[in-house]
């Protein structure tokens, strides 16, 4: 089924196809999701696709992106070859766990969820709401609102499948879960899936997540992930964003962490059309630490947008946002940073720094930090900064015979090193060097092994 949207009627477009797909998108599915679905309908309904006239989207213009005309799934997509053939990682020495989706959907059909002997259980979210439906219960659409977002709220009236992983209480993996999103058809296509992550109490994990796309078609992705973070658990994910550049990514992150727990996110944008990378943090025990991390290697027309909500709700909670950019050629940027910290959250840390190279006239970076602190004792600090190499260090390193462009590439790459040198699974780290330094020359720099040639 094709979505045809048009600048009049987008929000119409999405309403009607949901009452016409109704019977598709509840199939097989329990009713504590399908109850959901009218009520984020309503929810979208009255908020329609945000327009620059919201403050969160006040630097990125969507109607573009869902004015095309796109296919959209409501059940797995058939395909006569097996992917792995023309895709797989090469990450040197990376030992994972793979779980792979297809436009949305898990990929492994026969058989769809695993546990392991720890009882971790992991695989598709559609086949785990019927299979462990008190785990799926307790957790979806809990964290993730959507009377406040309509994206969100879009996902939650459309989304069938996704990510699914529970890690029991007490269980520590040293191999970490590698998550491979994978978008390819004939045609412009649309996915709306669904990630639940649920780390219980004193458990310890990491999950790396990648995006590609594998057909030169355009793409639009909407996706919402939640994620649980139990009392002294904790959890590391990295994100590495390698879209082309007709894919347009929309992506909602919803952390909630209880008391002594860790969570950290790290996003590595590297290629894409439109990214639009939503955080939302909700410290929500004593002593959390949380950190949010991004690094965006933009040119030509790319536009990446990250917004991030961190809710100090608890006292003696730590928070770090460190957000980087690059921008050459036309391409433009957005990041809004946002601490709360409430009333009883007192000796609260929080850091937040946005910082920004541009490489053109051209290019453009609109940043905005925000602190709103209601309680005095604590810490707290923000910062930003958009502007050029620096002319010292470039004269520095010209100085020692080095030429001019390998020492703006030097200069880049440390630049750049500050986040990804957070990156904890080492044989990823050292990938991402290296992708780093290809991006930051100009190169293609995909991160796999694709025998389709996307641009």
């Amino acid at each position: 089924m094709s979505v045809e949207a048009k600048p009049t009627n987008i929000k119409n477009t999405f309403i009607d196809l949901f009452k016409q797909h109704k019977d598709e998108l509840e199939e097989g599915l329990p009713d504590f999701i399908n109850d959901k679905r009218p009520e984020a309908l309503e929810a979208f309904k009255k908020l329609g696709i945000p327009t620059q006239k919201q403050e969160k989207y006040k630097y990125t213009d969507l109607s573009s992106a869902f004015e095309k005309k796109y296919r959209q799934y409501f059940q797995p997509k058939t395909i006569d070859f097996n992917v792995n053939d023309i895709f797989s990682c090469d990450v040197p020495s990376l030992e994972s766990k793979n779980i792979l989706l297809l436009n949305g959907w898990f990929y492994n059909r026969e058989q769809p969820l695993f546990k392991t002997k720890e009882g971790v259980i992991y695989g598709s979210l559609h086949e785990a709401a019927n299979k462990y439906p008190e785990i799926v219960r307790e957790h979806y659409g809990q964290i993730a609102g959507t009377k406040e977002d309509s994206l969100t709220a879009l996902n939650t009236a459309f989304a069938q499948d996704g990510f699914f992983l529970y890690i029991p209480r007490g269980v520590v993996l040293e191999e970490p879960f590698q998550l491979i999103n994978l978008l390819m058809d004939e045609e412009p296509g649309m996915a709306q899936y669904r990630n639940l992550i649920v780390a219980e109490e004193n458990s310890d994990s990491r999950i790396i997540i990648c995006d590609h796309t594998l057909s030169q078609q355009k793409f639009l992705t909407n996706s919402v992930s939640e994620v649980q973070v139990d009392k002294n658990a904790s959890l590391d994910i990295v994100r590495v964003q390698n879209e082309h550049n007709g894919a347009t990514q929309l992506s909602g992150l919803y952390a909630k962490q209880e008391k002594d727990s860790n969570f950290s996110i790290n996003t590595i944008s590297l290629h894409g059309g439109l990214i639009r990378n939503d955080y939302n943090l909700l410290l929500n025990g004593e002593g959390c630490n949380s950190n949010a991390m991004g690094l965006y290697l933009t040119d030509r027309g790319q536009h990446i947008d990250s917004y991030v909500h961190i809710d100090h709700k608890e006292p003696h909670c730590t928070s770090n946002q460190i957000f980087k950019g690059v921008l050459d050629d036309f391409a433009t940027g957005a990041f809004n940073g946002r601490i709360l910290v409430r009333q009883d959250a007192q000796k609260t840390e929080a850091y937040q720094s946005n910082n920004n190279i541009l490489l053109t006239d051209d290019a453009t970076m609109n940043t905005k930090p925000q602190l709103e602190i209601y309680a005095d004792d604590v810490k707290c600090s923000h910062g930003a900064t958009v502007g050029q190499l620096d002319e010292e260090g470039l004269f520095y390193l010209r100085s020692r015979g080095i030429n001019y462009k390998e020492s703006q590439l030097l200069l880049m790459y440390a630049f750049a090193h500050e986040v990804i040198k957070k990156i904890k699974v080492k044989p990823l780290q050292d990938r991402i060097h290296g992708l780093v330094e290809k991006r930051l020359r100009g190169e293609l720099s995909r991160c796999n092994y694709c025998e389709m040639k996307c641009g």
